[in-house]
């Protein structure tokens, strides 16, 4: 098998290079370098040694993967005709994505790698820093990394950032977390004779600082709870603390069942900034939504049952369960193909047992219409459905109609029996029509609750009392309200 061996330049001064990768450099016929920019080269080539750089291969792609790929498969190609030595910054295997697909290829049996070592910037760096790398770390790549991987409570190094623009690029990812003026130390030739560091607020990154290829962003780790907002295991600790001996009593109180009409109500709310289109609102009732989900999960953890990591991995494993579109080899044309196959896997997921009835999985003890809808679906499904709508108005006018006789001559219980029928057949209406019963009902109470709000506005602009007008003329308070609704819609 055809030989390349890897040899890390490491990452400060010629006066660093190991004896050994010395040795080795001067020795080669011929070596391969990744980027002529580094200290080390500058030297050996003071002493006559000579490089094929792959710089010019920068030039010819827009993106850094196709950069990496073409300089893989160039060593490749170079290292059937002859042994090739190749030459990289740092160590070998830190942070060097050609090296990455080498191994790669390795590993698909064509070619055998000799991997030699040198100095990684992350020894650089952590001496710089004067930091140490078992609080915790992460390294990222500023090319590519996304803030939603990070953790503000470990050590964050950013490399690849070689330039303005991609300075600004980690600024900007950086400041979907971290507040303006949060403070990051600018590495830059660390362990060198040239090494810099300078700190300034994370807007700053990109200005008037100076950045090269031997850069690498230092994002300390936050130390007080309110500067961590931004960061999930700061709301969970919040709620743990609430839900501790030393927290707060009402938090210690709930259970699952308490909570209950909590998470109702704080959805509805979410529905309803959804329906008035009210951004801010949205964020602060969707929060509220976040807190009721914790909230539970921290019970049934202090209880020692189950905990959020087993709501994510139930959630996540469905997800890729039910898109084999996405995750899968499974083919769709279009968005009624991904119903339909969500449909089936779910019937796979939950086939009913002997002693289980069908209707069980559709009750909901919080909301009668939408376990009347849960419920006339699931029925629908297995074939108990009117061959065309028209069953469906037939049945609606009848039970309307039986209704109205109840009101003149039955008792309270057969009224009230004959109005859940009216219900249900305007639910099933609403099923064939496919609108969600519940959210069409959330959609009128909100309205309901608007209009009557202006007609109270009105009075109280007024008589002050609702005593003091006639129907007529609140009625017409109620038809102005509408008008306006009308218009800003």
């Amino acid at each position: 098998m055809h030989q390349l061996t890897i040899i890390g330049l490491g990452a400060g001064d010629f006066e660093q290079l190991p004896m050994g990768v010395y040795k080795a450099l001067k020795a080669a016929k011929k070596v391969y370098v990744r980027t002529n920019d580094h200290p080390v080269l500058t030297e050996l080539a003071k002493e006559g040694l000579t490089f094929e750089s792959f710089d010019a291969v920068y030039e010819k792609h827009d993106d850094f993967l196709p950069v990496y790929q073409e300089i893989a498969d160039s060593l490749l190609q170079a290292a059937e005709k002859d042994e090739v030595i190749y030459a990289v910054p740092g160590h070998p295997l830190v942070a060097e994505m050609t090296v990455q697909l080498l191994i790669e290829a390795e590993k698909e049996g064509k070619v055998s790698l000799k991997i030699e070592g040198g100095q990684s910037f992350l020894d650089a760096v952590f001496g710089a820093l004067r930091i140490d790398p078992i609080d915790g770390f992460e390294l990222v790549d500023g090319s590519t990394f996304s803030i939603h991987e990070t953790n503000m409570y470990k050590h964050l190094l950013i490399a690849q950032v070689y330039d303005q623009f991609s300075a600004s690029e980690v600024k900007l990812t950086l400041m979907e977390k971290y507040p303006a003026e949060y403070l990051v130390t600018i590495v830059t030739a660390a362990g060198s004779k040239d090494e810099q560091l300078r700190t300034v607020p994370l807007f700053e990154l990109d200005h008037g600082v100076e950045v090269n290829n031997l850069t690498t962003v230092y994002v300390p780790p936050i130390k007080k709870r309110e500067d961590g907002l931004r960061e999930w295991s700061t709301f969970r600790d919040i709620i743990g603390v609430l839900r501790s001996p030393e927290g707060c009593p009402w938090d210690r109180a709930q259970t699952h069942e308490s909570l209950k009409k909590y998470m109702l109500e704080e959805v509805h709310e979410f529905l309803q900034a959804v329906e008035e289109q009210d951004e801010d609102h949205m964020i602060e009732e969707l929060g509220d939504v976040l807190l009721q989900v914790f909230l539970q999960a921290q019970i049934a953890e202090d209880d020692g049952f189950w905990n959020l990591e087993d709501v994510l991995q139930g959630i996540a494993s469905k997800m890729i369960r039910r898109h084999p579109h996405v995750f899968g080899e499974v083919k769709v044309d279009n968005a009624e193909d991904v119903v339909k196959n969500w449909e089936e896997i779910k019937k796979e997921e939950h086939q009913p047992t002997k002693t289980e009835p069908l209707l069980k999985e559709g009750y909901r003890a919080t909301s009668s219409l939408q376990t009347a809808y849960n419920y006339q679906k699931i029925a629908a499904k297995v074939g108990f459905e009117w061959p065309d709508v028209e069953g469906a108005w037939a049945k609606a006018k009848e039970e309307w109609e039986e209704f109205q006789e109840e009101i003149k001559d039955g008792t309270d219980e057969t009224r009230l029996d004959e109005f859940g029928d009216v219900l249900s057949t305007l639910v099933n209406l609403a099923r064939v029509y496919k609108i969600p019963a519940e959210e069409a009902m959330i959609h009128a109470n909100a309205k309901f609750a608007k209009r009557f709000g202006y007609v109270e506005q009105k009075v109280m602009a007024g008589r002050k009392d609702f005593k003091n007008y006639t129907l007529e003329e609140l009625d017409e308070f109620w038809e102005e309200a509408k008008q306006l609704q009308s218009k800003e819609s």
